[in-house]
């Protein structure tokens, strides 16, 4: 049954992909849509004679690597590949880093919220994303290299590291506490991420407070409904912080919103006056 159902999946997405999706010329004219067993073949670096048993239900279980292949051949989502795996009776190999990459939908709902500060937070903390308000509120990122978009990185490395707080925000303590927390359960996640693993020995080394709160091994963060930023232009701003999770990404949309007609609401608003059009985060 699982050798038809593969072979049946195959089969579907080969039909489905054009050779210019792929970079292939078009040729003659086709007798069947999308690719050919041959090109497929080619692609995913294997025989033509092993795809066309795959797709007979006559082949052997594919390795985890030949699923990959076949994956980026046949220009899977990330969905379509995990079911790949699924039907191969292999489960998929887990990322051996976080993800970076913001789907176009969520950077679309970012640029359309524009009475709300809006962030995107990779699973290590990173800043990868944000809206015009949201750097008016915070700082600008775009001026920032990549290391220091790193909020754990920021609160206890950079400028408030000696008894202040990461912009003036009133939960600042408990900020420091929960984002290790985080950083745990991702050193967990991607035990072979360099870069990661390169993090937190930098903050082990540079933060007494780091290496007390990393000790303790703990993996639970509460989350923090509302807080206080202490603006220098425009002064005290209270906001909801509300927390989407975009869970095959392993990334969280921050999205901080002031109570309708109140006095933070209405510096949100003159803060919004001072915006400058935002680059694109790289």
């Amino acid at each position: 049954m699982e050798r038809r159902e593969l072979a049946g999946f195959l089969r579907s997405r080969r039909e489905r992909v054009t050779p210019s999706d792929v970079g292939l010329p078009a040729g003659a004219r086709r007798r069947t849509p999308g690719l050919r067993r041959e090109e497929v073949a080619q692609l995913a670096f294997i025989s033509t004679e092993y795809y066309t048993r795959l797709e007979q239900a006559r082949g052997p279980r594919p390795s985890r690597e030949v699923l990959g292949q076949l994956a980026r051949a046949l220009r899977l989502s990330d969905a379509e590949r995990d079911h790949l795996h699924h039907l191969a009776g292999t489960p998929p190999a887990p990322p051996r880093s976080p993800s970076r990459e913001v789907r176009r939908s969520i950077v679309d709902l970012l640029e359309r919220l524009p009475d709300a500060a809006a962030i995107v937070l990779s699973a290590t903390h990173e800043v990868i994303a944000w809206n015009p308000l949201a750097a008016a509120l915070m700082e600008d990122f775009s001026a920032l290299p990549r290391r220091d978009r790193n909020l754990v990185r920021r609160a206890f490395l950079g400028p408030s590291r000696n008894g202040g707080t990461l912009y003036g925000v009133s939960d600042g303590r408990e900020f420091v506490r929960s984002s290790v927390h985080n950083l745990r359960a991702a050193a967990g996640r991607y035990p072979d991420d360099p870069e990661l693993s390169a993090l937190i020995a930098e903050l082990l080394d540079g933060s007494e407070e780091f290496a007390r709160l990393w000790s303790a091994h703990d993996v639970t963060a509460r989350p923090t409904l509302c807080k206080t930023f202490d603006h220098p232009v425009v002064g005290t701003i209270t906001v909801t912080c509300d927390v989407l999770d975009i869970t095959d990404r392993d990334q969280r949309v921050i999205i901080y919103t002031a109570a309708p007609d109140s006095p933070s609401e209405r510096a949100l608003r003159r803060l919004s006056t001072t915006i400058r059009p935002a680059a694109a985060p790289v």
